[in-house]
């Protein structure tokens, strides 16, 4: 299917093609890295301060690129000319390129923020929505100041429903993003001490993720997290924006969308909720209160914008947490018995740690099924450097402690300069080992584990932590 023509490419970016009399081309897609351009789309030439696009065109073209956004002559572009629409700003050519894709849409959108859990929100939203209509949503961390003008140019005119990630991790980051999409709702997951580096305090965060009410349709919704202490402060943002309708979502007994109940499964989690009084219940591949939580969230946005919730919430059945942010693998061991890897290494926060910490001490299944547990072995922790947090990063490091020890994980391993204050902080008796980097650790973790054992790799995305993770799988034979 045709993304964008020619005409439609160039009258939303403001370019100018030189021969528009033999440049009648069609994209079916649009890319920003030459890398992983495919045939027919097209490839927009951003200039970075470490970066230029415009050295790739040719090879972009030459792969099968539809046509090139540039801002400067691209020497010996030969027959490849008038495939090539010139403009003053590139970077401005992809957000008016968005914008565009934003404006032509009558699908329902949808945006996710929060310092935690957005991520697994929107791909509970996306595949909830894709058994109501046709769905276009945010691909992997897609969600900056790149990602989302890109996500949008991408977005099929036909898509019936839309889903988009917001990321931030400056202020007055969000607002511009939210106006771009311009949703009908919006999620805020939860407001946590994330990025202290960049705030003065977790009160300037939640303004930040409140941000995101400035882009709301008019007649739009905010489903805010009614048990984060932060929700006061969101409500009167709300008020701020004149947002039209307001759904607190949580286990407090005044939420509009009420978390009932949750409880771990062989298979995942089982889920009970009530919205406006109405009760559901819905399986979940996925284990943890916060899945739950986050899914009561995600229907509460599709019931708010009018999609089958009822559908959605059964569509949930399949979801499965993307690689390094929740993803459960069992591995089978040479000499028998085996071990379950829960992958979170693809980003970290004290709040999130505490959560993967709740969840695993509901861990108490034998390995016979498929989570793992407690009366077949230990719960393990593999631990890397929580990055961003600021001044007050070496203190959130070592109180990790007390919640390890209050919900018993049996070990923990860390690794980096920042988790050493919680290996220190640690009783001698729950020092699994500590290594300078992932890769020193990834060893050591692979050889303290036996048959029984559940183990959870977790810290932020430059800590590498993957590299635990890989030598866990490759134990043996994993599914």
């Amino acid at each position: 299917m045709t993304l964008w023509t020619a005409q439609d490419a160039i009258k939303a970016v403001n370019g100018a093609d030189s021969k528009m009399s033999g440049g009648d081309w069609t994209a079916n897609g649009v890319s920003i890295d030459s890398r992983t351009v495919k045939a027919g789309d097209l490839f927009i030439a951003l200039k970075g301060p470490n970066f230029d696009g415009h050295a790739y065109v040719l090879a972009a073209l030459k792969n099968g690129a539809a046509a090139a956004i540039v801002q400067s002559d691209i020497k010996d572009s030969g027959d490849y000319h008038n495939r090539l629409v010139m403009v003053k700003d590139t970077f401005a050519a992809l957000e008016n390129l968005g914008i565009a894709g934003r404006a032509r849409s009558k699908a329902k959108i949808i945006a996710v923020t929060g310092s935690v859990g957005k991520t697994g929100t929107k791909e509970a939203l996306k595949l909830g929505l894709s058994g109501v209509g046709k769905t276009h949503a945010t691909e992997g961390n897609l969600n900056n100041h790149l990602g989302v003008p890109l996500t949008l140019a991408r977005m099929p005119a036909d898509a019936e429903f839309g889903v988009f990630e917001l990321g931030m991790n400056h202020a007055g980051e969000i607002a511009p993003l939210s106006k771009m999409v311009r949703p009908h709702a919006a999620i805020i997951t939860t407001v946590e001490a994330v990025h202290l580096e960049f705030f003065d305090s977790v009160a300037e965060i939640a303004d930040e993720k409140g941000a995101i009410m400035a882009g709301l349709e008019p007649g739009g919704s905010i489903i805010l997290p009614r048990d984060n202490p932060w929700h006061a402060r969101l409500l009167a943002a709300a008020k701020t924006y004149k947002v039209a309708n307001v759904i607190s979502f949580g286990t407090s007994g005044d939420s509009a969308a009420r978390l009932v109940s949750w409880s771990l499964t062989p298979d995942g989690t089982q889920v009970a909720a009530e919205f406006d009084g109405e009760r559901i219940t819905y399986d979940m591949i996925v284990s943890g209160r916060h899945w739950a939580l986050n899914s009561v969230a995600a229907i509460a946005a599709v019931r708010a914008i009018g999609a089958d919730f009822h559908r959605a919430a059964g569509t949930l059945a399949k979801l499965a947490a993307p690689e390094g942010r929740g993803a459960r693998k069992r591995v089978t061991l040479p000499g028998g018995g085996a071990v379950i890897v829960i992958d979170e290494s693809y980003n970290a926060s004290p709040a999130a740690v505490r959560v993967l910490t709740d969840t695993m001490a509901q861990m108490h299944q034998p390995v016979g099924g498929t989570l793992g547990g407690k009366s077949g072995g230990r719960l393990i922790l593999a631990l890397g450097d929580m990055l961003e947090l600021g001044n007050g990063a070496a203190a959130l490091h070592a109180g990790l402690s007390e919640s390890l020890q209050a919900n018993k994980i049996d070990l923990v391993f860390t690794a980096g300069a920042l988790m050493e204050n919680l290996h220190k902080a640690l009783p001698p008796a729950k020092r699994g080992g500590h290594a300078a980097d992932s890769q020193t650790l990834a060893p050591m973790v692979a050889a303290s584990v036996h048959a029984g054992d559940v183990i959870a790799v977790k810290g932020s995305h430059s800590s590498h932590m993957e590299r635990v993770v890989a030598a866990l799988l490759a134990l043996g034979t994993s599914k």
